[in-house]
């Protein structure tokens, strides 16, 4: 390709001919063992791919290295790969001395600016490599779940992702010219912006720095055809560009009528100033490093510009999928890279194909976690649909598991909390048993004042919002506001397993350093700190930041009625937006002060009215023939049933499937069956005929959320006439096969009233019917096993609930 233009930099061009002989200087400074590492640890520049392509023509294997990484962050990588050799600039050299002073290994640096290169005129295809099973690169990832790990890719997997965007789907040409704008030591842009590109024959931009202005020059100066970004570049820029569509009435019209025709010639028509102000040459723009957001790509599409988003990840060089132009599916990742087989496995994408790698450097079991039987195991969530087309749902890792057995997909509930214009960023974790968010508010979009601060903004009109409009499950309990970017890594992932760390610096830094010392203040905050084994702040809202549930909201009713002579029932509570309000209103309306422990016992012995269901003849008729049936259809075996004491008692069984209650019903003696009884949530009996049948087979209706109260009141009465209760403790059915958080509510109803419980082990019941089936599957082992029952003795709530729960633990793991 001669005197052809290979890079640019600035003002200056390099000619093919003058970087493979920059190449050969580079590669003369140094002498390594066949196969052994040299790392590179310097700004993009032109430097950094002459150090690159050395390595490969010495027979090494390149290992970037952030440049922007911490001398601690540097050693780590230092430390697991030995490299005999490092690349550096100028200005890196003082963190890589102190990198390797932290790493305690001995090895040549070579200092980039130091090397006098000479005019000279080389052939690229001087590098040959006879064997491409070798490594090439060792990559390591950019920790977004904690140490990060070196991937080993051969030239084979490069190649891979070479022959399918450059051969196959020919986004690259020799008539390309690609800006080089994201940091190199990522896979994403080192085969995007340098490796394909040059491979191909095209040119190269490197951006002089990030600054927006040297970028522009750069894609106007270039006439740059292909863009690499990542979502957030593309959020911004789109973010520029439609301020100045918004501020004009005519703008926003022809955006509106663009949006209708979708037309790419009118588009570019419409919109030739902004596509000037990229360069007026832009073919693709290509997206990659996270999910792009539908609405990002569809206003992209509008303008006329054509995004091409792609997924993937370092362990698969990178591309998996990639979209082709002209096919374009607007929140979808595109179509498997030719020679790709994708398939879902339990909901999690795998793959097989020649660029998944070749595993973890030194890290044979963290190899084996992923690789399986030559399947990649990404633990990304998703499908692919009927015309080939990727859709992600969600990262497997990231989702959280809440104490009722409920999966939250934590990205589900930002991306709905970022719809906001008052939120520019958001984190979601679980920790304390509840949902919490990290927040960097807009502050351009808050209209803030004195009387109303960025707190109480935020709190009322986006968390109570986004509260309102989700399932009770998903609820923000409590939330952080910080002015600090998220953390992320340098393609811009949030780096979720640091967000607990980050909120709780965050909260230390914006602590008040004055507390209320009135009595009621101190009394109610350490009454709750007991309770949820926390500090207390005057700023926290009894829900969404201590996460107060329905137990716990009886419970402070009880308290505050006790203590203070206040009523305030749970629903009324909440309107009080924080602790110190709360505590201030209960200090003007006491009429007395006389703390007390909440009296459970108390409360069970309230008279409250209550009518027990008929029991028909048919309901144990029906539960006989249950038992029958579930004998035909599965291998069903009971057992224990001499451990249910003559007198009154609570059967507590593990949460399994849909037929659990039935499962433990069938076996019980017919005089058994009429005196027991189940509960059910009101929200699940809503209709007339289902009323009927639950008030004629021993079926309680409760309302749990509005009233857990009298709820519970309602359970002791049933357990004060001497009849039996079955209580789930998990309060859900299982989504895994384990065994969920129990809640304390039937250790109370047990401690209080001096009530056995008989806990029940249920083993196969997921297997036969899991959560979001339909249909049992047949012959499967169904076990239930009646325990010796749990007497409460001098246990405490908790301690109860631990005892019953330990019994069923043991039960199914030495069954």
């Amino acid at each position: 390709m001669g005197n052809k233009t290979a890079i640019t930099y600035g003002s200056d061009y390099i000619s093919y001919s003058r970087l493979t002989g920059n190449i050969e200087q580079f590669a003369d400074q140094y002498n390594i063992s066949k196969g052994a590492r040299v790392a590179i640890f310097m700004e993009n520049r032109p430097e950094w791919v002459y150090a690159f392509y050395s390595v490969w023509k010495n027979g090494g294997i390149a290992v970037p290295i952030d440049y922007l990484a911490t001398p601690d962050e540097v050693a780590f990588i230092l430390n697991d790969c030995q490299p005999e050799v490092i690349f550096t600039s100028a200005g890196s050299l003082p963190v890589i001395k102190e990198a390797i002073t932290k790493a305690a290994i001995d090895n040549q640096i070579i200092l980039a600016d130091e090397i006098t290169l000479q005019q000279e005129k080389s052939s690229i295809n001087d590098i040959e490599i006879a064997d491409k099973t070798q490594t090439a690169v060792i990559i390591y990832t950019s920790g977004t779940t904690g140490s990060p790990k070196g991937v080993m890719l051969s030239f084979n997997n490069l190649m891979a992702n070479i022959k399918g965007v450059a051969h196959d789907i020919k986004i690259f040409t020799s008539a390309s010219r690609t800006l080089m704008l994201l940091p190199l030591h990522h896979i994403f842009p080192l085969m995007g912006t340098m490796i394909i590109p040059l491979y191909a024959g095209g040119s190269v931009a490197i951006s002089p720095s990030m600054a927006s202005e040297d970028i522009i020059k750069t894609l106007q100066d270039n006439k740059i055809t292909i863009l690499l970004g990542v979502p957030r570049l593309y959020a911004a820029i789109r973010k520029g560009i439609k301020d100045k569509i918004n501020a004009s009435a005519v703008a926003r019209l022809l955006f509106s009528i663009a949006g209708k025709l979708n037309s790419p010639s009118f588009s570019k028509t419409i919109f030739k100033a902004a596509h000037q102000k990229m360069g007026g040459h832009l073919k693709y723009l290509v997206s990659g490093g996270a999910a792009l957001d539908p609405e990002v790509a569809r206003d992209y599409q509008i303008l006329g510009f054509e995004v091409l988003e792609g997924y993937g990840m370092t362990e698969s060089a990178p591309m998996i999928t990639f979209t082709r132009p002209g096919r374009v599916l607007i929140g979808s990742p595109g179509e498997a890279l030719p020679g790709t087989i994708i398939e879902s496995i339990d909901g999690e994408i795998t793959i097989k194909g020649p660029q998944i790698m070749q595993g973890y450097y030194n890290r044979p079991e963290e190899t084996d976690k992923v690789l399986k039987e030559g399947r990649l195991f990404t633990g990304d969530l998703g499908h692919v649909d009927q015309k080939g087309y990727l859709f992600i749902t969600g990262r497997k890792k990231e989702i959280i598991v809440l104490s009722n057995g409920k999966n939250v997909n934590p990205s589900e509930l930002e991306t709905k909390l970022e719809d906001s214009p008052l939120v520019r960023e958001c984190g979601v974790f679980f920790k304390d048993d509840m949902l919490q968010a990290v927040i960097v508010p807009e502050k351009s979009a808050i209209g803030q004042t004195e009387e109303q601060k960025i707190e109480d903004i935020i709190r009322w009109k986006v968390i109570d919002v986004f509260n309102q409009q989700v399932s009770s499950y998903k609820k923000i309990m409590r939330f952080h506001l910080t002015d600090q970017d998220l953390p992320r890594t340098r393609l811009s992932k949030l780096q979720r397993f640091k967000l607990e760390d980050f909120a709780l610096e965050e909260e230390k830094s914006t602590e008040p350093r004055v507390l209320p010392d009135f009595e009621e203040y101190k009394m109610i905050t350490d009454y709750l700190s007991r309770e949820k084994g926390r500090d207390v702040l005057p700023h926290y809202h009894l829900e969404m930041d201590l996460g107060l549930d329905s137990l716990d909201k009886v419970g402070f009713e009880t308290y505050l009625n006790q203590t203070f002579g206040v009523k305030i029932d749970p629903v009324e509570m909440l309107r009080f937006n924080n602790v110190l309000l709360l505590a201030e209103h209960v200090r003007e309306v006491k009429t007395k002060v006389d703390e007390q422990k909440i009296n459970w016992r108390a409360i069970l012995r309230e008279k409250v009215p209550l009518q027990l269901p008929k029991t028909w003849a048919t309901g144990s008729i029906m539960v006989r023939l249950s038992r029958l049936f579930f004998h035909s259809y599965f291998r069903f075996n009971a057992r224990g049933m001499k451990n249910i004491p003559e007198g009154p008692c609570i059967i507590a069984p593990n949460h399994q499937s849909f037929f659990d209650g039935l499962f433990v019903a069938s076996y019980l003696r017919t005089r058994q069956i009429k005196k027991t009884y189940f509960y059910a949530k009101e929200k699940h009996v809503k209709t007339p005929w289902l009323k009927f049948l639950a008030n004629r087979n021993n079926i309680i209706i409760m309302d749990l959320n509005n009233d857990l109260k009298a709820s519970i009141q309602k359970m002791a009465e049933v357990l004060k006439r001497n009849k039996n209760l079955i209580i789930f403790p998990e309060g859900t059915r299982t989504k895994n096969g384990q065994l969920g958080q129990f809640k304390k509510t039937f250790a109370i109803l047990s401690r209080e009233l001096n009530i056995p419980v008989v806990p029940v082990s249920i083993r196969g019941a997921f297997e036969a019917l899991p959560k979001g089936s339909f249909f049992p599957k047949p012959f499967k082992k169904v076990d239930i096993e009646f325990l010796k029952p749990v007497y409460p003795g001098e246990d405490s709530y908790d301690s109860l609930a631990v005892r019953v729960k330990e019994q069923i633990q043991y039960n199914l793991k030495s069954s």
